[in-house]
């Protein structure tokens, strides 16, 4: 059932974006997963990013609408995909879409790349197409004040039809929330399997994430909230540029938080994990299948709470593990660790 704690937090989820109404759900993988079906169905074409998460590949693949994909990040096949779509129609009767509706996320979870939503904000009013913006990593971790990637590009709200994000990450709770229009909302609290079907989120949790939000906003009285989005903003910008120094291939963008270093041999994943824990690291390491099978990567979430010298540690564990296992790729820096490539060494002795 729906208590005055989850009242109060949909409407602080509606002033801390900027928009009129919110939605939270118990469940952050299913606000993907169980919404999606209810915006779009039989005779609506979904355009998906080719490395969008699963919660969103779900949440199509559950509607019915046809999906189709675009090359990540990559405007040109995206506007091609939505010309294609105005001239051509549904496949054999050539009528027009119900609804085409653009897929994508903030901060991509495995990349670190930041979306390009300037072009596809432009891209989706020229064709007249909604928008579907998963912040399910960006909010509370980019933009002057936290508010996700539509601030830190300078955007209005409203130029996103539909603000999804979890309270997984920034708020260190669990749950989910939509947000846009008033009619949106509206429709969804009678049409979404989440929401009709699903218990609600638990008070407690409602309650960690209103005094986190509280605390982000500056409505605690306090500007720990401001505070810590500049921390998180130094010390990605320092992780990244020091990783890139040594020699390291790092993907996405230097403001993204989410750091992932390529280890690209499967079999390096491994080593690299058990080398790392036995200097008292705890590290993330994926492959495939959530990565290509050529592309292993080890993915760092950089925190406000990391001070330089758990930074530095890291660092130098990687610095020294990178010339162990080679993992210094990048054509750009020299290692440190010279004698460590010496090919005189690598040479039979006659």
């Amino acid at each position: 059932g729906t208590l005055d704690k989850h009242v109060e937090l949909e409407k602080l989820v509606a002033t801390f974006l900027g928009v009129e109404d919110a939605m939270v759900f118990g469940m952050g993988f299913a606000t993907n997963s169980m919404n999606i079906p209810a915006l779009v169905g039989k005779g609506c074409l979904i355009l998906s990013d080719e490395l969008n998460h699963t919660s969103l590949v779900l949440g199509a693949r559950l509607s019915g609408a046809t999906i189709r994909i675009f090359k990540h990040n990559n405007m040109q096949s995206l506007e091609k995909l939505l010309r294609d779509a105005i001239i051509y129609g549904q496949p054999r009767t050539h009528r027009a879409w119900r609804k085409i509706i653009i897929l994508v996320e903030g901060i991509y979870s495995m990349e670190g790349s930041i979306v390009r939503l300037p072009e596809i904000v432009s891209l989706k009013n020229k064709y007249k197409a909604y928008l579907y913006l998963d912040e399910a990593h960006s909010i509370g971790a980019v933009g002057a004040t936290g508010r996700g990637v539509v601030e830190y590009f300078g955007m209005s709200p409203n130029d996103v039809d539909v603000l999804m994000g979890t309270f997984t990450k920034s708020f260190g709770a669990a749950g989910g929330y939509i947000a846009g229009k008033k009619d949106l909302v509206d429709f969804l609290r009678t049409h979404s399997h989440s929401a009709v079907y699903a218990t609600s989120m638990c008070p407690p949790v409602a309650e960690q994430i209103i005094r986190a939000m509280k605390c982000l906003m500056g409505l605690d009285g306090t500007t720990q909230g401001l505070q810590r989005v500049r921390q998180l903003e130094k010390n990605t910008r320092y992780f990244r540029r020091k990783l890139h120094e040594m020699g390291f291939i790092i993907y996405g963008n230097d403001d993204s938080p989410v750091v992932p270093l390529l280890l690209y041999m499967p079999g390096k994943i491994g080593a690299f994990a058990r080398r790392m824990l036995e200097k008292n690291i705890g590290v993330v390491v994926v492959g495939f299948p959530a990565t290509p099978i050529t592309e292993s990567r080890a993915r760092f979430c950089v925190s406000a709470a990391h001070t330089r010298e758990m930074l530095d540690t890291v660092l130098n564990a990687l610095d020294e593990l990178g010339d162990f296992l080679h993992l210094k790729y990048s054509r750009y820096s020299k290692s440190s660790h010279p004698e460590l490539y010496e090919e005189s060494r690598l040479e039979l002795e006659d």
